[in-house]
């Protein structure tokens, strides 16, 4: 879940291309399904669940706009995490941002449900996700912009091989406030891991 109490900054991380991913098993009773025609619900319940947004049907809003146009795209690049009663739990997001002309890929949407959290579903579906990008887009650079309210994702999305960004100031239209949002972050996290 979000921590909204602290100062908001965009945090940038990066994965060089050749890092090592994750090997990182699903904990048992969970299974991977890609998006299908109908899961924006799921997809909308997942990230209001996690406070990406106020209210699932802001959530519906953002996903009907930013990706719905898409529909073949979404059903290559989202994935979910299913439990053995069917109901999705955590999404991932295998998209693409511009840099000036260039095209880079971009992890978006990742969450887990609060009440699947601490089971292992964040590293093995962060596992699979970079996997995922890997098969669609090749091993080359990629991105994932965070905020300090996301500061207990920072481990995880660090565990997985992505590291801070300094230098760029605006990677895929995400102004870079890595530098400020470390300064509200000394003492949540040992980054230096």
């Amino acid at each position: 879940m979000l921590d909204r109490s602290l100062k908001w900054y965009r945090v940038i991380l990066k994965r060089a291309a050749g890092t090592a991913v994750p090997q990182v098993e699903l904990p048992s009773g969970y299974s991977f399904v890609h998006y299908q025609t109908g899961d924006e619900e799921a997809w909308a319940d997942i990230e209001a669940s996690v406070l990406e947004f106020d209210s699932q049907d802001e959530a519906m809003v953002y996903f009907t706009t930013r990706y719905l146009p898409f529909q073949d795209e979404l059903m290559r690049r989202t994935l979910f995490i299913q439990a053995a009663n069917g109901e999705k739990v955590a999404t991932f997001t295998a998209w693409w941002n511009y840099t000036d002309k260039r095209r880079h890929p971009f992890v978006h949407a990742v969450a887990v449900k609060p009440q699947h959290q601490g089971v292992g579903l964040g590293k093995a579906l962060i596992a699979a996700g970079i996997k995922h990008m890997i098969e669609l887009e090749g091993d080359c650079v990629m991105y994932i912009p965070t905020s300090t309210w996301a500061y207990r994702a920072i481990k995880l999305y660090r565990s997985a091989g992505f590291e801070f960004e300094w230098e760029e100031p605006v990677p895929g239209g995400f102004v870079n406030q890595t530098t400020q949002a470390i300064e509200v972050l000394k003492g949540r996290l040992s980054f230096w891991e």
